[in-house]
């Protein structure tokens, strides 16, 4: 049964908004999630959210996500995908998620009759949602990471010893490649990188193949309305002329670190991420905010203020818009929001996995809410 439907234009924007601000910088570009979900309500395609509970014990839901850099292609590196006939791209994001489940299928031998997506985050989560409607079957309102992460073992199923493999991929091109095992989800993630990095572009892919009673052992339940009802927030707060970066931080009891102009921007593309540090500056006090696609760490004036598992977010400071990594640019008015993690994660093998230190930080977690 649905407990949701995004029916008009100002609903998907509303809900790809609210995905956007939980991606913490990652997550995929906004305009990719508004444009998978409008294609499809143009095509008069129902978009709609069902319960964790709609799924049987012993049916099988599978999870959607996109894998690769989110950095953007230089010209050097569009010349160099011509040597190999990547030019005309066969499929969208969410084509390419939707045709990575029938392969998954295909393989398994396993209908699947709901989908999970990954994360939350404006290209990513859309993703997920239209895949599901280009096959035909419902999405499960929920994720398995409750923000946007940058490998595949910073979520819920790793954290609770479920397999990861099979895992189908199919690239904008139509390639298509099938791992079959892996030895561990760190492996996963290395080839999946591999593949993303050999196609020049993210792919979509098709993963943790379980059983609905495995599914609400894992899922973070509830987090597709979350962001809905936060992407509408702040555009009604914008519309009464109200303060968006404050009715934010006061629905998700959540702290404005820190506003101000960025003044710098550091990036590099290594390893199928895009890694780099936004510099805010106000009145001679500066603060920084280092990402692996996603945001991590946040220092001001070099004292560390959030990490994860906690999330930074950054957003125009007058309109309340989350700002993804790829496109903050100098001279851009933001305002750095923190966000208690998930209970999900407030474990050692959480912390472990998504704390400071697994990102080679010398810092031990404290938890935003606790400072």
């Amino acid at each position: 049964m649905a407990i949701r439907e995004i029916k008009t234009e100002q609903e998907a924007q509303d809900f790809v908004r609210g995905c956007a601000f939980y991606g913490t910088g990652g997550g995929g570009l906004v305009e990719n999630g508004i444009k998978s979900l409008m294609t499809l309500l143009n095509n008069h395609k129902k978009i709609k959210f069902i319960s964790t509970d709609d799924v049987a014990d012993d049916e099988y839901i599978a999870c959607t996500f996109l894998m690769g850099s989110i950095a953007p292609l230089t010209e050097e590196t569009i010349k160099e995908m011509k040597t190999f006939g990547l030019e005309k791209e066969k499929y969208t994001d969410s084509e390419t998620l939707a045709e990575a489940v029938k392969e998954l299928e295909l393989f398994s031998g396993k209908k699947v009759k709901a989908i999970v997506p990954i994360e939350l985050g404006g290209a990513n989560t859309p993703g997920g949602v239209a895949a599901s409607v280009l096959n035909d079957v419902p999405v499960i309102d929920g994720d398995f990471t409750g923000r946007a992460i940058p490998e595949i073992q910073q979520t819920t199923p790793y954290l609770k010893g479920k397999d990861l493999c099979p895992i189908s991929s199919v690239d904008l091109w139509g390639n298509v490649c099938i791992v079959k095992n892996a030895i561990n989800y760190f492996m996963s993630e290395r080839i999946g990188k591999i593949i993303s990095t050999s196609a020049y572009s993210l792919t979509g892919d098709a993963g943790f193949l379980m059983t609905g009673k495995d599914m609400r052992e894992c899922i973070i339940p509830g987090t597709l309305t979350e962001c809905y009802e936060l992407g509408k927030l702040i555009r009604e707060t914008r519309e009464k002329n109200e303060n968006p970066v404050q009715a934010i931080v006061k629905k998700l009891n959540a702290k404005l670190l820190f506003e101000g102009e960025v003044v710098n921007k550091e990036t590099e593309n290594k390893g199928g991420y895009y890694w780099g540090t936004t510099t805010v500056e106000k009145a001679g006090s500066k603060c920084k905010v280092w990402f692996k696609n996603e945001n991590h760490m946040c220092w001001i004036d070099d004292k560390v203020v959030c990490t994860s598992p906690d999330m930074i977010s950054l957003v125009n400071s007058e309109t309340g818009e989350p700002i993804t990594n790829p496109k903050m640019a100098v001279g851009m008015k933001v305002s750095v929001i923190g966000v208690g993690a998930r209970k999900e994660f407030m474990n050692e093998k959480g912390i472990d996995i998504l704390g400071p230190k697994y990102f080679g930080f010398d810092e031990e977690y404290k938890p935003l809410m606790s400072k």
